[in-house]
């Protein structure tokens, strides 16, 4: 089973002084994380875009290509790129490029958002957010897969027999579909035969097992083998020495993380009782020591059926205690994982 990690290249501020993080420094602690996960043995680094004052990651094949000239071996992957509001052929290029620089490790994954700054800043309605979505992935594919285009559509100028270069050294650049759990974006990704990344922030991960079975189900219905394609969980987490060390080392910044988003979109704070539930063994947190995350993890692939899992830090902690996470997940927790 593959593990890696993923990152919006956060700057919440620290909640016990208000300072937060320069961009410039969180950048650069990212591609010590990617340095760090090779260093481990981990398999794949996603990093993801979004245009906020609190997350520095709005330019992320710039920053992964910064860390491919660091490392040799790990996956370097978007996490996601808000497709809706990019254009397709300059994000393959952005992508094909990482994957030359980096000797065939980029993969490219996309999504509609969960976030919406992006939409006016490039000029696209939210009253178009499913259409934008559905036509760009399909323009993405024909620049993926075909050298000369030729194509049409509604939100963009069409293409006339126009070739796109650079091609990616892998053939074809891995397009992954990020899916927050809505049923029709299973559908879609399955008939296109992409591999799917469930993100998993909240509730009982069992719920999702529906989800994994309309996707397989649509697999077959695109003629394509669910054995051959993967399905991977993106899950908020953090290890530490103890269960008590990590739940303490990483809820304030959690708690005042959740609550401060929560604030935009009408939710109540997070309270300690909600954390505590959500890092049960039922919960959707990943938070422990190194036995209790490889044991959910492994629950999570019992139950879903899951190749690839992804730990994105619940929360924000000093660079060192994050590197220990990173190593412990590699370290210890993968050992555990693989040896199921």
């Amino acid at each position: 089973m593959e593990l890696g990690l993923t990152s919006f290249a956060e700057t919440h501020p620290d909640p016990m002084n208000g300072v937060a993080m320069s961009h410039g420094e969180r950048l650069r602690n990212v591609i010590a994380e990617v340095e760090k996960a090779e260093e481990v043995g981990l398999d794949v680094y996603g990093l993801g875009e979004h245009h906020r004052i609190d997350m520095a990651g709005s330019a992320p094949a710039i920053t992964l290509a910064a860390a491919a000239a660091r490392t040799e071996r790990i996956r370097l992957s978007s996490a996601v790129i808000v497709l809706s509001s990019a254009d397709p052929v300059r994000t393959y290029q952005d992508f094909a490029t990482l994957d030359l620089i980096s000797s065939g490790r980029a993969e490219l994954m996309v999504g509609r958002g969960s976030f919406i700054e992006s939409f006016p800043l490039f000029g696209y309605s939210l009253d178009d957010y499913d259409d934008l979505f559905t036509e760009k992935l399909e323009l993405l594919i024909q620049v993926r897969d075909h050298e000369r285009v030729t194509w049409s559509g509604q939100f963009r100028p069409p293409l006339d027999n126009q070739a796109v270069y650079p091609r990616s050294q892998q053939d074809p650049l891995p397009i992954w579909v990020a899916v927050g759990g809505t049923p029709a974006s299973m559908v879609r990704a399955g008939r296109l035969g992409l591999p799917v990344a469930l993100a998993i922030i909240g509730g009982d991960p069992a719920r999702f097992a529906v989800l994994a079975d309309i996707y397989r189900q649509s697999l077959v219905e695109g003629g394509h083998d669910p054995e051959e394609i993967p399905l991977a969980v993106h899950g908020l987490g953090y290890i530490a020495d103890g269960n008590e060390e990590a739940a303490e080392e990483i809820y304030p910044s959690f708690a005042a993380t959740m609550t401060r988003i929560g604030k935009e979109r009408g939710w109540p704070p997070l309270t300690r009782e909600q954390f505590d539930l959500m890092r049960s063994p039922e919960g959707s947190l990943v938070v422990g020591h190194a036995e209790t995350v490889a044991t959910k993890i492994l629950l999570w692939k019992e139950i879903l059926g899951i190749s690839r899992f992804m730990l994105h830090h619940a929360g924000t902690v000093p660079h060192d205690r994050s590197l220990r996470s990173i190593e412990y997940l590699g370290t210890k927790v993968a050992p555990i994982v693989n040896a199921d």
